[in-house]
């Protein structure tokens, strides 16, 4: 692989990791702490959504991006031809 390649290779890698980065920050803290009192104000079967995003909605979405993070790194690794 050239060096051009490998560098774009590398780019693609971080922004793509920096974004699902993101998205877990702003679920984890932002609806766990930072909205919790506007999040609680809606209830789904008895239970405040701030609450259940503190306790349960955080690792269920870090779940999904961890899947979301295989697909995106097969499809750049097929990409730059570095797939297994």
């Amino acid at each position: 692989m050239s060096p051009e390649k490998a560098q774009a290779y590398w780019k693609e890698n971080i922004a793509m990791i920096l974004k699902l980065l993101v998205v877990w920050f702003v679920v984890s803290f932002g609806c766990g702490i930072i909205f919790i009192e506007q999040l609680n104000s809606i209830e789904i079967s008895g239970v405040k959504l701030g609450f259940w995003f503190a306790q349960q909605g955080a690792i269920y979405v870090f779940v999904i991006l961890i899947f979301v993070y295989v697909k995106a790194m097969t499809s750049i690794d097929e990409k730059y031809g570095v797939h297994e």
